[in-house]
């Protein structure tokens, strides 16, 4: 299992990023798979998470601003984050859920994660 994230970068407040994680060795559509993110000096916390029917989980931070989506011929997971704010800036990761995981957005949740892509939101 191999996940590659890609997309991150420094936008200005109020931008626009959209992230990939390409996954390997297994099929997206069979697992749950999430979105975290880490700041400097601060816990890993989920952002966003999707399920095998398509049903999404998001953090009140992120409400009405970020969206998550998987491409099954690709094996690809997406997050489109808009409107960005500085207190965006971390680490953002996609990670997979352990099996029977349904829509949580905890650490322990997850079992196999990317290296991770930066994403800096300039004010």
């Amino acid at each position: 299992v191999q996940l590659v994230e890609s997309g991150g970068g420094s936008v200005e407040a109020g931008g626009s990023l959209r992230l990939s994680c390409t996954a390997s060795g297994y099929s997206i559509s069979s697992y749950s798979m999430g979105w975290f993110r880490q700041a400097p000096g601060k816990e890993r916390e989920g952002v966003i998470a999707i399920n095998t029917y398509g049903s999404t989980r998001f953090a009140d931070s992120v409400k009405g601003r970020f969206t998550i989506s998987k491409d099954r011929a690709k094996n690809t997971l997406y997050l489109q984050m808009n409107s960005l704010k500085p207190e965006d800036t971390a680490m953002y990761y996609c990670a997979r859920g352990r099996p029977g995981s349904w829509l949580l957005l905890g650490t322990e949740d997850y079992n196999y994660w990317g290296q991770g892509t930066q994403v800096t939101v300039s004010s």
